[in-house]
């Protein structure tokens, strides 16, 4: 079996399978960032490097989810997403983690993040995610 390595780039973005998965795992992880920083100021979130560093990895997630959706939505959200540059920045928490200022955090959590909920919350809506046996109201009869 031949193994092919796509470098990143816009052009190279191979769009996923699973796009409910990945919008679904966007909402989720703005819930935990919400849930982390619920009543938190911006003075408190800086001096308390446990939230900051549970922030940092759920922003990381949510830039890979937007990296396996590939570029097919960028142009399907609000002008005021930029999904290219949330990619880019899973790449600057990832490889310039030293460079991350919690004053930068801090704005997408307060500023970008509400837009991206709203942005991804009307994504939901057009690609829900597949009902699952363990659901309360699967019914194993209805079409798929």
């Amino acid at each position: 079996m031949k193994v092919l390595i796509v470098p990143y780039s816009r052009r190279w973005l191979l769009p996923t399978e699973r796009p409910a998965q990945r919008i679904h795992d966007i909402l989720e992880n703005i819930a935990s960032i919400e849930d982390y920083t619920d009543g938190v100021s911006e003075k408190s979130f800086s001096n308390n490097r446990m939230v900051v560093d549970a922030v940092e990895r759920c922003l990381e997630r949510i830039a890979e989810a937007a990296r396996k959706l590939g570029d097919q939505f960028d142009t399907a959200v609000s002008n005021e997403i930029d999904l290219h540059a949330i990619r880019q920045f899973g790449s600057v928490l990832r490889h310039d983690y030293d460079a991350v200022d919690t004053k930068i955090l801090w704005n997408v959590v307060a500023i970008e993040l509400p837009k991206l909920k709203s942005a991804f919350k009307a994504l939901e809506a057009e690609h829900p995610l597949p009902k699952k046996e363990t659901d309360a109201d699967f019914d194993p009869f209805s079409a798929p």
